[in-house]
């Protein structure tokens, strides 16, 4: 056995033991590194919809959603926890009307027309004024807003219901101690508010790029 192993081999190791996808979310992973847009990936959307269906998730909400990858993770959980029958949602949130409209399109393909609800906006600003609680809500916002963003999380997750945050290694960039730019402080800073927190129960998955799991107490 070796001493040591690389990041990029655990990643990939990880992605390779997800199950194949349907052919649209494939194409969507395609569309992702032909043009460098940053989605979640296999590794980290099959633990996200693991995750969803464990809690029995039928309310999520997105803050950021780009074109509907991470959408469709959550749909399908959501679709599954309810068997189809109407009470679930998604919430999609994303400032560029483009983007919105290719995860309609991609969204309808893979089968969840009626199940998501699309906001052109603000994400945070758009959870504020949405109706909760939500058994779950993913964020994956610009980083410097991460810490602003937590309070309204918190208002409108239900107790026991889950945050899922992404990017939280930065590209390794957190490791860093000259690194003191927004996005990377912003990281630094929430984590630092979540983890010491008694209102939650966190812990960080090495996924990709990183994710948070937080439970709200």
């Amino acid at each position: 056995m070796p001493d040591r192993f690389s990041y990029t081999q655990v990643q990939e190791y990880v992605t390779a033991l997800v199950p194949q996808r349907p052919s649209e979310l494939e194409k969507m992973e395609v569309y992702a590194e032909e043009h460098g847009f940053p989605i979640i990936g296999p590794a980290a959307g099959q633990l996200c919809y693991q995750l969803a269906r464990m809690i029995g998730a039928q309310r999520i909400f997105e803050l950021g959603s780009g074109y509907g990858y991470s959408t469709a993770w959550f749909a399908r959980a959501v679709q599954e926890n309810t068997n189809g029958d109407g009470r679930g949602v998604v919430h999609h949130t994303v400032w560029d009307e483009k983007l919105s409209q290719m995860a309609r399109q991609h969204l309808s393909t893979l089968g969840y027309d009626g199940l998501i609800q699309y906001h052109v906006a603000e994400a945070v600003a758009t959870l504020r004024a949405t109706p909760g609680p939500f058994d779950l809500i993913f964020n994956d916002i610009d980083k410097e807003g991460y810490p602003d963003s937590l309070p309204v999380i918190a208002e409108k997750l239900r107790p026991g219901g889950l945050l899922i945050i992404d990017n939280m290694l930065s590209g390794g960039r957190i490791f860093d101690e000259k690194d003191t730019s927004p996005s990377v402080a912003g990281i630094r800073k929430f984590t630092q508010l979540v983890t010491t927190s008694p209102d939650w129960i966190v812990s960080l998955a090495p996924i990709r790029d990183g994710l948070i799991v937080a439970q709200k107490v």
